[in-house]
């Protein structure tokens, strides 16, 4: 049955939300010498790269040798380099640490994907995010011992000339063991088998993570997608395969007109395992009692606090059909990032939005911000020398550029 359960706060892995959401706290109010310190870090473990020896560092770690020798780069000044990598050049060209794998941007910058390094450092850096959004989301909206219906997906796989793996970043972290702990840890551990994620139809996972999440809709506490596009995508695909998907709750076997895949199909019979007829009824009263599908979220998923995922920049175009699923569920912005790598989290989880801001992580990477100053008549900018972190002011508009562990 489709039940309301209590719920209070919860841990983050073994450590309380509150001595996460301390820490964060620390290291943001003295962000200035948290950068130092993070530019260091980053400085010693890879000065001796290809790329910064000839730069004139010669062991320098400050800011301002830093910025008086390293100049500013785009993708298009690095993409030889990572080119190497990618044909099969072992030699610590960017970082000291090997790239693992290649992640493809998604090309909304320049209209073409392109490739970014990815390593463990990575994996470690969206971890953290995820913990400390996940804190200040369960002190505003608690969850305890739940799942997520998450509308996630891995994407197609290919080798570079010197085999490593390249995909999307999404999927890089998918894979990670450390992803699969985390979820775990902040309550999101996703309803649908990872043969749902990694299925190799787009569609056909689609359908089952509605399955599996109607399979377990007492126990989900959070609705969530990377994009608010993919939330919204998923329930337009709900309000046409809702009768299917009862069909296959009554029958216990997945339908084989939606799903052909063998290895997805037997994932999904583990999750059906019998006929269920009455949980079958009261997801088709459920639907034929609601009005243009207004509130579909809390009619099927009681126990769920919130929606989840990107909505703002491109995705608040969504965020409209979303509030129209989710009914009075709250809607809460996820984390401020790009393929290259974090740059903030969302600690105001209960402001909608429209009107979220983000908080930069001072410890997650080094930060500068290129001032864009208005030109008079032609509707441009022109940019100004970058100002660091703590040297931003407030209502002005920047350009944001990241020194990472990962690719510099």
């Amino acid at each position: 049955m489709l039940e309301k359960k209590a719920t209070r706060s919860t841990r983050v892995d073994g450590v309380s939300g509150e001595a996460v959401i301390e820490e964060f706290e620390r290291v943001t109010r003295d962000a200035a010498n948290v950068q130092r310190e993070t530019l260091r870090r980053i400085l010693a473990e890879n000065g001796g790269v290809e790329y910064l020896r000839g730069l004139g560092l010669a062991g320098a770690t400050d800011p301002a040798t830093f910025r008086a020798r390293v100049p500013l780069a785009t993708h298009a000044d690095l993409e030889p380099y990572i080119d190497r990598i990618a044909d099969g050049d072992a030699s610590p060209v960017l970082t000291a640490k090997p790239a693992t794998s290649i992640s493809l941007s998604s090309g909304t910058t320049q209209g073409k994907r392109k490739y970014l390094l990815f390593n463990e450092e990575l994996v470690k850096s969206t971890m953290q995010i995820y913990r400390i959004s996940y804190a200040f989301r369960n002190r505003e909206f608690p969850v305890e011992n739940g799942k997520a219906l998450q509308f996630i997906y891995s994407s197609r796989e290919t080798r570079t000339k010197g085999g490593l793996t390249a995909t999307t970043a999404t999927t890089n972290v998918y894979r990670s063991e450390e992803f699969k702990a985390t979820m775990r840890d902040i309550q999101s551990q996703c309803c649908s088998p990872d043969e749902v994620i990694f299925g190799p139809d787009f569609a056909q996972s689609l359908y089952c993570h509605l399955l599996a999440g109607l399979l377990a809709a007492g126990d989900v506490q959070i609705v969530s997608a990377t994009f608010a596009h993919s939330v919204v995508l998923a329930f337009q695909t709900f309000e046409r395969a809702w009768e299917d998907l009862c069909a296959d709750i009554r029958r216990g076997e997945v339908s084989p007109s939606r799903v052909t895949s063998p290895a997805v199909r037997r994932a999904m019979a583990a999750l059906l395992a019998a006929p269920n007829p009455g949980l079958a009824d009261e997801v088709a009263r459920k639907c034929a009692a609601l009005s243009n599908w207004y509130g579909v979220i809390p009619a099927l998923w009681p126990n769920a606090r919130y929606v989840y995922g990107i909505m703002t920049g491109s995705m608040e175009h969504y965020v409209k059909k979303l509030r129209h699923y989710a009914g009075g569920l709250p809607l809460v912005a996820a984390e401020y990032g790009a393929s290259e790598g974090w740059v903030g989290a969302n600690v105001e989880p209960g402001t909608p939005p429209e009107r979220a801001t983000f908080t930069v992580l001072p410890d997650i990477a080094y930060f500068e911000f290129i001032p864009l100053k208005p030109v008079a008549g032609d509707g441009g900018y022109a940019e100004a020398e970058p100002v660091g972190l703590t040297e931003v002011a407030a209502g002005e508009l920047y350009e944001v550029v990241m020194t990472t562990f990962a690719d510099q």
